[in-house]
């Protein structure tokens, strides 16, 4: 840029330069047309005011100097084309800039009868502009220098910022690979960085809440599993080292071990179908009428809830078809109506309903129940999460029922919610986007 803006002030000089000594020597060749003798020449050129240029010097047609008062002509060297161009009729100018000042010389013919009898050659040298050019370039140069010594100062420590910066998160990534998942990030600002560093944080925070509930999710877990087994060691034991156990009391242990194992195996079963929904394991979705499915369901749970001494109140509408696969809509249905069942009064009631409004099907389940305390609702469908543990582990329950259904339904596009409904008992709601 520097270079760009030197080159225009000297071209804009000579420019300038151009037409003032073209001017000039064109002024004197017109005067110089009707006598172009020595004696009148030299009466010309002292009655015209020339002494605004360094020096002229008047050449005849065999390219002679016949004016050259400061006697310069033969230190010139006169190109011999220049000369020759003037003699033809033409006007030439040369100009140069070197040792800190402006060269500029022009040759003018002096016609006459429109023939060129001569020429005149004017020389001017300007010490002034180049020192003033001189002077700007020195100028933009000492700028220039400041500029480019601020500039690299300048990203030295915007690059000293940033890696500094990125050698935080770096750190920090390398703390959460080790498993600090409590680990943050301060930076300051409000750029880019900064919003990766708040972005890893939320990603930090996310990692700890997602590794809590896996710790928490294997103990509980293992808790689960833990204990059938022992109960089954137990029996085991007392049957083996018990040589005069009774063959009923053996049968007894036996049933009991029975029940264990099927416990297990409920277990068991309810983690795979979380582990499944974990992997988010896609399945082709069909169009199901959900009423078969909740009245199948029905038949299996009736004696259940005969059992128990509750009334069961089914209300199902016709054409409720939803996208989804016959396995899921069982497992929500299933343990919907079974939990409404186990955690009820004694001579309770179980109110199913199904419904369908513009495009939604609603499936209902009541019970007359003890209800679930405000603050537990919103864990309800949490793993392992039981509102009354000694009466959930009576009632067989293993706190993964809900958390499966939560799970399903989210993976069918619908929604689940829990209230508790006035007068008393739970209502579990589900809706799904009704299927055309």
């Amino acid at each position: 840029m520097n270079t760009y803006f030197l080159m225009v002030s000297r071209d804009m000089i000579f420019s300038s330069k151009e037409v003032f000594v073209l001017g000039q020597a064109q002024f004197i060749a017109s005067h110089l047309e009707e006598t172009f003798d020595l004696p009148s020449i030299y009466m010309v050129m002292a009655q015209l005011d020339v002494a605004v240029v360094t020096y002229v010097v008047i050449i005849d047609a065999d390219g002679m100097a016949i004016y050259d008062p400061d006697e310069r002509a033969l230190a010139l060297d006169f190109p011999a084309e220049h000369i020759g161009r003037a003699i033809e009729g033409f006007d030439v100018f040369h100009s140069r800039f070197s040792d800190g000042a402006f060269f500029v010389s022009a040759f003018t013919p002096v016609v006459s009868q429109g023939v060129a009898i001569g020429a005149v050659y004017v020389h001017d040298e300007d010490f002034e502009q180049g020192a003033v050019l001189i002077e700007m370039q020195n100028t933009l140069r000492n700028i220039s220098i400041s500029v480019a010594i601020f500039s690299i100062v300048a990203v030295a420590l915007i690059v000293w910022s940033l890696m500094r910066r990125v050698k935080l998160i770096v750190e920090a990534i390398k703390q959460v690979r080790e498993g600090q998942y409590s680990y943050r990030i301060e930076i300051s600002g409000s750029d880019e960085l900064a919003l990766l560093g708040d972005e890893f944080n939320s990603l930090t925070d996310r990692l700890r809440e997602t590794e809590e509930v896996r710790r928490r999710f294997v103990a509980d877990a293992s808790h689960e599993l833990k204990t059938p087994l022992a109960s089954i060691r137990l029996l085991s034991d007392s049957i083996l080292q018990n040589e005069d156990i009774e063959r009923e009391t053996v049968k007894e242990f036996v049933g009991d071990i029975g029940m264990e194992a099927e416990r297990l195996t409920r277990t068991t079963s309810k983690l795979m179908t979380l582990t499944r929904l974990d992997s988010q394991i896609p399945e082709e979705l069909t169009k199901v009428d959900m009423k078969e499915a909740v009245e199948s369901t029905l038949r299996m749970l009736r004696p259940l809830a005969e059992s128990k001494g509750l009334t069961l109140t089914v209300e199902l509408k016709d054409g409720c078809f939803v996208k989804a696969t016959d396995d899921a809509l069982h497992t929500i249905i299933y343990n919907l109506i079974e939990n409404a069942i186990k955690y009820n009064k004694p001579d309770g009631s179980v109110a199913v309903r199904l419904r369908d409004y513009d495009d939604t099907v609603e499936f209902t389940v009541d019970d007359r129940g003890v209800g679930i305390p405000e603050d537990d609702l919103p864990h309800i469908f949490d793993r392992f999460y039981r509102v009354d543990k000694a009466r959930s582990r009576e009632a067989g329950g293993s706190g993964l029922g809900l958390a499966i259904v939560h799970g399903t339904v989210m993976e069918l596009g619908g929604e689940v919610t829990v209230s508790n409904r006035v007068g008393g008992g739970v209502r579990l709601q589900v809706r799904f986007k009704k299927f055309v």
